[in-house]
């Protein structure tokens, strides 16, 4: 039977060590061309005697060596293509287009300008000519890569090799080694080392003779079996933990086809707004109608409409019925948020509330890296008594700065059921300039008033995307990568936890 690659390593590190001159080592690239071996297979070798302990000492090393390219190695072969195009070109010259058709032409032509070997006449007859500037010249880049080839590259000057490097003839190869000494152990004869402790061994008592490998209780246990949470659901869990620590009710949205009237109407939306439009919004074809609608409430946001009241002129336009109960895929999450107000109002003693939702939306958007046909809203609603814009941006500072979101600015914007309005932006450090990353409001009078609340009333609103901050999070420029049939599921098995620091 014929030795293993171990056995053979080993049988030599004991001839080297005993031998004079030996130096008690052994470079694993000499043996490896000592045994006739290639060198990853006796790397191999190294590393399975080292798990058995003791039995060889073996120390990293590196060293660095200059090996020809396979240009490097055609030059060297057939010359640089500057003394190739030079010794081609006829003494009478050749039109600079048929000059670059030569060996050589189209890669040493420039070098042997800059070598002045050759001269361009630009007026000669028929246009520009190349001749020859010199009578002969001598390759140097041959002769220097093949002092390489003869293991001479350090005697070499160092701007040579660095052009030779530039023009990827040379390459600087980083080899590394083992120097390979016995250790405490050492044997010639590999016994293998059992890794189980079976029934036999123990009856036998074969087991006191045996040779077992170490525990290594360092070594990472394979990873349970377990489902993952997208990207997505774990900001979501971070906005929702935000918001109730800062003492927030969630709404219930478990509607995503809502009505016209909730998702535009009673926002004090009028029904000829460019929103509505069906290039903007999903309309169900079934059922197109929602069955019923408050009736009370109805006739008092259709005067608010039409005719105006609560210090408002309204809209001044014929309000229909057919079109506040047309169906349609919800466009925001605000349709909730007026559902919630109106539930309030109907409670028989006004109580401040904070709510906030996390669902999603649809709208009727051209897709591309930034948009999608459905994405998710993050709204937060404060209803109380006196609230003015001071405290909407102070509830706004507070909320982005447990999203980890400290610089802040504040733009005047136009809402058709908020005012004053106010697009949130926060300086991007990446990108070096501000981003809006919200937007927001205090509801108009005409939404709260005929809901019935208390006239001194007030209700800031704020919103934002969950995918923009999840994008940013995890560093996705594409959020058709984030949702949809081209996610990676590596992705998401992958992505780390989200720890939104303040």
């Amino acid at each position: 039977m014929s030795p293993s690659v171990a056995e053979l390593l080993l049988q030599r590190l004991e001839r080297e060590a005993a031998g004079p001159g030996g130096g008690g080592g052994l470079c694993s690239l000499e043996a490896a061309a000592a045994l006739g071996l290639d060198h990853q297979t006796l790397v191999g070798a190294v590393k399975s005697l080292q798990a058995l302990g003791e039995v060889i000492e073996a120390e990293a090393r590196a060293a660095t060596r200059w090996e020809l390219s396979p240009e490097g190695a055609e030059v060297l072969r057939d010359g640089s293509p500057e003394v190739r195009l030079f010794r081609s070109l006829p003494a009478e010259g050749l039109p600079q287009s048929d000059a670059m058709k030569l060996p050589g032409g189209s890669v040493g032509f420039s070098k042997a300008m800059a070598n002045k070997w050759l001269r361009l006449e630009k007026g000669a007859p028929g246009g520009p000519r190349v001749l020859r500037a010199v009578a002969e010249v001598q390759d140097g880049v041959q002769e220097s890569l093949r002092r390489v080839q003869r293991g001479e590259a350090e005697s070499l000057p160092e701007r040579d090799r660095a052009e030779l490097k530039r023009r990827k003839l040379l390459l600087e190869v980083t080899l590394k080694s083992y120097w390979i000494r016995k250790g405490s152990a050492f044997s010639t004869a590999v016994a293998r080392q059992e890794t189980e402790l079976t029934p036999e061994m123990i009856a036998t008592g074969s087991w006191r003779q045996r040779p077992f490998k170490p525990y290594n209780f360092s070594a990472l246990g394979l990873p349970p079996a377990c489902g993952h949470l997208h990207p997505l659901l774990k900001v979501r869990s971070q906005l929702r933990q935000i918001f109730l620590e800062m003492g927030f009710t969630e709404m219930p949205t478990d509607n995503f086809v809502e009505s016209s009237f909730w998702n535009f109407d009673a926002l004090f939306q009028p029904q000829q707004h460019p929103a509505r439009d069906q290039h903007d919004t999903f309309f169900l074809q079934d059922p197109a109608e929602a069955p019923e609608l408050p009736t009370g409430y109805t006739a008092k946001v259709k005067k608010v409409h039409s005719q105006g009241g609560y210090g408002s002129q309204g809209y001044k336009y014929e309000w229909r019925l057919e079109e506040a109960r047309r169906n349609l895929l919800r466009t925001h999450t605000t349709s909730a948020s007026a559902r919630a107000l109106y539930r309030l109002a109907r409670q028989e003693k006004f109580s401040p509330v904070k709510y906030f939702s996390i669902d999603r939306v649809f709208r009727n958007e051209s897709l591309d890296a930034t948009h999608l046909a459905e994405f998710h809203q993050v709204e937060g609603v404060v209803a109380d008594r006196g609230l003015t814009l001071g405290h909407l941006m102070g509830t706004l500072r507070q909320f982005f700065t447990k999203l980890g979101i400290t610089q802040l600015r504040f733009k005047p914007a136009y809402n058709p059921y908020t005012e004053p309005s106010m697009e949130v932006f926060s300086y991007h450090e990446g990108l070096k300039k501000w981003v809006e990353v919200g937007n927001s409001g205090v509801f108009r009078p005409e939404l709260l008033l005929p809901m019935g609340l208390p006239e001194n009333v007030s209700v800031i609103a704020w919103g934002l995307s969950l995918e923009r901050p999840t994008m940013i999070k995890y560093g996705i420029n594409n959020i058709r990568e984030l949702v949809g049939h081209r996610v990676n599921l590596q992705m998401v098995y992958d992505s780390p936890l989200c720890r939104l620091d303040a």
